[in-house]
């Protein structure tokens, strides 16, 4: 029914005043109680972020609510004395609906009063803390009884407030006057024996009797039969419609003794009590402990404390009995008297000292051990044998009834039905909302069982791994079910509480096992157990459990990927020393004589990897990331708009929060590790809470425009939030997160600013923007230091200067920013520049932090680098290579031993500082030629400091290396007869040196543009070269003849020598494909091959016909000596960038710039197979890039691709049927030996591979 308009009319009158003086918050709690409010509807309310706001919310529901919710809200003000405000609704209060159940009439009148007294009621404790929620669906049940007899069962756990709670739900004048108006009465009853329940009801009969005339006095019942009847004549002739509450049964026979078709309600541990009793039931379960707040209040209440003036501890204590009535009101009781005892109770508690946890109370038990002793006491003998194992259960886990039908050796029904009685009797807890249903223990109860199992906890674990081993005596599950989960993720962890050692060795010394844990779990389960369990493992082998921890930080972001990659062949990239190289290769070896691929990579050894853990926490580019305070945690955010929080020992994810509404820029740790801050281009600046994922704080007013970084003080004496933006004027601010408006707001910049951050005092902060200055500002005034104007340390160029960072030095006196392709040292004292650390041209820097415990500096690039710079000595101590995309943020951990890194590539890496150094490995550029021959394999290359180099394949060795170059090298080839190499640079020369000696045979002057191919004939006389500048030049080289083919219209980015040596086939960004006469240079054909440019063209191997991809998203087949177009070959998605003909000329396939590979018939032109259709091998594209290069095995069963990554194909079915993973991307092609054995190919950071396939 909707608001009297009365009413309505005075709320909307008195709207401001009751906005601007009410607590919404003590005013709901009434509500709630009377019903017109719920708790997801005070929820709501109370997260609006100030005290006004929840008032507007709470008047605005109002206004849609009835006229219960009116008196509920006058009534709530009179008892909260908000007199003056009530009488303002008074004289509009509407008439209550006589239908109304739940009145919001005061409970405590003296009607009530004198009924529960005379039944027994047990008065509200000292200590009170309301549950309405709870409260409300009790009294719901209870009104089911007012038109006929029955049963309301509320069960829980030992000290979950059953006894409480009913006699509250009952402290209510509208229950008694609308369902139970002959009273209510109470009897607690607890472990009797039939002599010991004979006696309660002769002394509930006396009672009941007591208040009727003389007359109607009997003699007390002398057998329970008897008595069973006087309490039926009694409760259905004398006090018709009354409440009998049964407090604390605890069996089912004393029950039977109440069956007398009268209105029950009983509280017990045990849920199926009321199953042997007729009538109807109803029954509620009360959750084992209260939230937070709650739980707070009362260790407030008892201490006569604020709740906010509560230590630390409290919230401790709270947390570590999951909310617990019974444990808090323990210690409550314990604190009221020796309130300096905060952290000696919370270390008992952390300690299990139950028995030390005691207190004289109305409770039936004095220490908590009983309490939890009584309830297991009662189980059958075999049954409590069972309850025993359960001890070895980890916290906080829930399993399925199938892992403990494994443990304890019985059929799965029996072993549901066991598990239904310990849930019947609060023994255990049931999760129903999975199938199979999960079970798990109160921490409570588990930290019991622990205690009382002390002696026994090593034979428990022990008999967990037999029942395991015996049961999966022929390997591992692999279902993935919950049960197989729960072995998978804590057999180790059983194993090494058993100590049996030995086990735990041969386990996680097997790559099967890995194998089986990353897939069925991911990479951070596994990382953790070698980090936890390190200390046993490495008592057997430091070096093996090295390894192995080695192989999953690095390889974890692939062992993410789905379809899951083979990790034999991932680890048959570990070192030869290895042991999971060695097994790796066993393995390898002994599939590979079923067929099954495998590849090792023969130059490894030339190497090395420095990153120390590799994670993938994100889908997008990572803005941010940041250690917490003590290095245990690594905080990250970026484009997905989730902020995550993970372990920095393993990559464990621990928390995952959808942050905001736009990418989130940055996240920052406070001091004490317990708060996140995040800012977003959503504008918006949001404080967490990081153990409980919940936010605390919402800036969203001030900012006007994208929120680039925040940071907090460096310690917690006096916790302010620094942040800035792209606003114009008011883009500096500092937070005091106690309140709910900026503190302070710093004035200077009027160009975006990208970076702030506190001195290590806190005495200062500094501030980056576009207008080319560093700021630093007195964080007590907010009034400007001093300009640093770093704009004029670029005075040789009129471009602006982007100022992306600065970090303090750990003693305060320096300063170094970054701007444009520099980082840059000032005194902070004199602002005088002191030292510039300058890169090459063509990166810049994004971002540097200064270690807080020592000279280095980390700086991080655009050209996917980092590197280590000790600003003493001005001198790279270490490159830290890996990130295939922009670096965006670097940051030391607190001690200064780690290093985190995250880039664009999405991945987070982690760094040890002291085991990075300058690497001396070179990097080498893609465009490169192999030899293949009997003797090995010759890689020749240009190599980073743009110098040619030609090496040994299977040995790394440098067979010859070229002076640096003073053009860049953009293509080199190679001559076995006479045994040189060519090369071609960016100013259009070409040069021709001997190998090894490295004697300049030819220079070669003509291309005006970039030379961007070239190829010796089979005979070594003839060096043939296209360029940027549309031409394609033969050349005799060693007299210097050149013979230019001259027709292309755009670059000539390749060609194809037809088999005998006499024709060439060249395709163009022009469309068009050219066939030359190489003696005379004579155009033999020209036709516009597509619309868009030509990206590859291949010759069948019999010479009849040649294919052509385009960017226009198709590929055609054309025959070579009618020029006709045979097939047009459509549906590519994308440009496709590939073609190969199979060696029996059947098969043509193309691959595109999607990752997807297309099988063709050469003789129809129809579709045979789509390759990687089924599920993406990488996180981006279907081959992780575009597919560059195809090539067909010999016997034309096998597709080797180049991308992303290399994968090798079955041609018949289209499937996958290995994958090699580089640690670099783009790969722009592969060479294949002729014997389909041999693979090299370079990848985008310059690491060469030799792959040789494993026989």
């Amino acid at each position: 029914m909707a608001l009297e308009e009365g009413a309505r009319s005075c709320l909307l009158r008195s709207r401001h005043r009751l906005e601007q003086d009410i607590m919404p918050s003590y005013l709901m709690d009434d509500m709630v109680s009377d019903g017109v409010l719920t708790g997801d509807e005070e929820a709501r309310i109370k997260t609006q972020p100030t005290r006004k706001d929840q008032a507007v919310a709470l008047l605005e529901l109002l206004l849609r609510k009835d006229n219960r919710a009116y008196i509920s809200f006058y009534n709530a003000m009179i008892k909260q004395a908000y007199n003056d405000l009530a009488n303002l609704l008074y004289h509009d209060l509407p008439r209550p609906s006589p239908e109304a159940h739940m009145r919001s009439s005061d409970c405590c009148t003296p009607h009530v009063q004198t009924v529960l007294s005379e039944g027994g009621v047990p008065q509200r404790p000292v200590v009170f803390v309301s549950r309405p929620e709870l409260l409300n669906r009790v009294r719901e049940k209870l009104y089911r009884l007012q038109k006929e007899p029955g049963w309301v069962t509320v069960f829980g756990m030992a000290g979950s407030g059953k006894s409480v709670l009913a006699a509250e739900a009952v402290r209510h004048h509208g229950i008694i006057e609308d369902c139970f108006p002959g009273g209510i009465h109470w009897l607690s009853i607890g472990q009797l024996d039939k002599p010991d329940l004979l006696v309660k009801i002769q002394s509930l009969c006396f009672r009941l009797e007591q208040s009727l005339d003389s007359q109607s006095l009997h003699r007390p019942p002398n057998s329970l039969d008897e008595a069973k009847e006087r309490l039926r004549f009694l409760m259905l002739r004398k006090y018709p419609r009354s409440l009998l509450i049964l407090d604390d049964i605890w069996d089912s026979t004393v029950l039977k003794a109440f069956d007398i078709h009268c209105r029950i309600l009983l509280t017990t541990r045990n849920r199926s009590l009321a199953d042997s009793v007729s009538g109807a039931r109803y029954e509620l379960e009360v959750a084992s402990g209260l939230d937070e707040s709650k739980g707070l209040e009362i260790l407030a209440l008892y201490t006569s404390t604020k709740v906010q003036g509560l230590p630390e501890e409290a919230r401790s204590i709270v947390r570590e009995c999951k909310g617990s009535p019974l444990v808090m009101s323990l210690i409550g009781a314990l604190l009221k008297e020796k309130p300096d005892r905060w952290r000696y109770y919370l270390r008992q508690l952390q300690q299990k000292q139950f028995k030390r946890i005691r207190k004289s109370s109305s409770y039936d038990y004095d220490a908590l051990d009983q309490a939890m002793a009584a309830s297991i006491e009662v189980l059958p003998d075999e049954h409590q044998d069972l309850y025993k194992d359960l001890t070895v259960l980890e916290k906080d886990i829930k399993v399925p009834a199938k892992v403990l039908s494994v443990l304890w050796d019985l059929e799965l029904e029996e072993v549901e039905d066991i598990l239904e009685e310990f849930v019947n009797k609060s023994l255990l807890f049931v999760d129903n909302n999975n199938k199979p249903y999960l079970y798990y223990l109160h921490d409570l109860q588990l930290d019991f069982l622990v205690e009382q199992n002390r002696t026994q906890l090593e034979s428990l674990h022990s008999k967990v791994v037999r029942q395991y081993q015996q049961h999966y005596r022929d390997g591992p599950p692999t279902s993935g079910d919950e049960e197989c989960l729960y072995w998978i993720r804590f057999l180790t962890y059983h194993m090494a509480k058993a100590n049996l050692l030995q086990e735990l060795y041969s386990l996680m010394f097997s790559l099967d096992w890995v194998s089986t844990k990353a897939q069925l779990m991911g990479p951070a389960y596994l990382i953790n157990d070698y980090v936890e369990y390190g200390p046993i493992l490495d008592k057997e082998n430091c070096e093996v459990r090295s390894q192995f921890q080695e192989f999953l930080s690095l390889n974890g972001h692939q062992l993410e990927q789905r379809p899951f990659p083979d990790v034999v062949q991932l680890a048959l990239s570990q070192p030869h020393t290895s042991e999971v190289y060695r097994q790796a290769l066993l393995q390898a070896q002994d599939r590979a004589s079923t067929g099954k691929l495998y590849f090792e990579w023969l130059n490894k050894s030339s190497v090395e990897s420095l990153s120390r853990l590799v994670i993938h926490p994100h889908q997008g580019s990572i803005s941010s990331a940041c250690f917490s305070q003590d290095g245990a945690k690594i905080a990250s955010c970026g484009a997905c708009k989730t902020l995550k929080v993970f372990k920095s020992t393993s990559g464990e994810k621990l928390t995952e929060i959808q942050a905001h509404d736009d990418e989130v820029l940055c996240c920052a740790f406070s001091p004490d590790g317990c708060q996140l801050a995040t800012c977003s281009s959503d504008r918006k600046v949001k404080v967490w809470n990081v153990e409980r994922a919940m936010l605390l704080r919402v800036f969203e007013e001030e900012h006007e425009e994208q929120v680039n970084h925040c940071e907090f003080t460096n310690t917690k004496k006096r916790l302010l939030l620094a942040t800035c933006s792209n606003d114009k004027f008011m883009n500096v601010k500092l937070w005091n997160l106690n309140k709910p408006s900026s503190q302070n707001t710093m004035f200077g910049h009027y160009e975006p600013v990208n970076h702030c951050c506190f001195s290590p005092d806190d005495s200062y902060v500094s501030t980056c923007s576009n207008d080319g200055t560093v700021k630093l500002f007195q964080v007590s005034s907010a009034n400007e230091w001093k300009t640093i104007n770093v704009r004029d340390m670029f005075a040789e160029s009129d471009e602006d200067v982007l100022v992306k960072c600065s970090t303090w030095t750990a003693d305060g006196k320096r300063i170094v920013c970054a701007a444009r392709n520099a980082a840059l040292v000032f005194d902070v004292a004199t602002s005088d520049m002191l030292m510039e650390i300058r890169t090459n041209r063509l990166s810049t820097v994004q971002y540097c932090h200064a270690c807080p415990t020592s000279n280095l500096l980390a700086i991080a690039f655009s050209n996917y680098a980092v590197e280590l710079w000790d600003l003493e000595a001005n001198k790279k101590m270490a490159d830290c290579s890996g990130h295939l995309s922009w670096v965006q943020r670097v940051q030391f951990s607190p001690d200064g031993s780690q290093l985190l890194s995250c880039s664009d590539d999405q991945t987070v890496r982690l760094w040890e500082t002291k085991k990075v150094h300058t690497s001396s490995a070179v990097c080498l550029k893609r465009d490169s030629d192999v030899l293949f021959n009997d003797e090995g394999i010759t890689v020749s290359a240009a190599d980073n400091c743009n110098r040619l180099q030609v090496r040994d394949g299977r040995t790394g060795s440098v067979l010859f290396q070229s002076e640096e170059m003073p053009s860049r090298i953009r293509c080199t080839c190679m001559s076995t007869q006479p045994s040189a190499v060519a090369l071609g640079q960016e100013d259009g020369t070409v040069q021709v040196l001997e190998v090894p000696s490295g004697k300049l045979l030819a220079t070669l002057q003509g291309h005006t543009k970039t030379v961007l191919h070239c190829r010796f004939t089979r005979n070594g006389q003839t060096l043939i070269t296209s360029s940027e500048d549309t031409t394609i030049r033969v050349w005799r080289w060693q007299s210097g003849e050149c013979q230019v083919l001259q027709g292309h219209k755009e670059q000539v980015r390749c060609f194809s020598l037809l088999s005998t040596d006499t024709r060439l086939l060249s395709w163009s960004f022009d469309g068009t494909v050219k066939m030359w006469d190489l003696e005379s240079g004579e155009k033999l054909q020209d036709i516009e091959a597509h619309r868009g440019a030509v990206l590859s063209c291949h010759a069948s191997p019999d010479g009849c016909l040649f294919a052509t991809t385009s960017a226009d998203k198709t590929a055609k087949l054309w025959h070579c000596e009618s020029w006709q177009c045979v097939h047009t070959l459509g549906g590519h998605q994308d440009c496709v960038r590939s073609c190969r003909f199979s060696w029996d000329n059947r098969r043509l396939a193309t691959g595109d710039d999607n990752g997807e590979i297309r099988l063709w018939s050469v003789k129809d032109g129809s579709l045979l197979r789509i390759c990687s259709r089924d599920g993406k091998d990488g996180m981006d594209s279907l081959h992780g890039g575009w597919v560059t290069d195809l090539h067909f095995s010999p016997d034309n069963t096998l597709l080797v691709s180049t991308g992303g990554y290399i994968k090798w194909w079955d041609v018949e079915r289209g499937e996958a049927l290995q994958t090699f993973f580089t640690t670099g991307t783009a790969l722009k092609r592969t060479h294949v030996s002729s014997d389909f054995s041999t693979f090299v190919t370079i990848d985008s950071i310059g690491i060469l591979y030799i792959l040789q396939r494993v026989v």
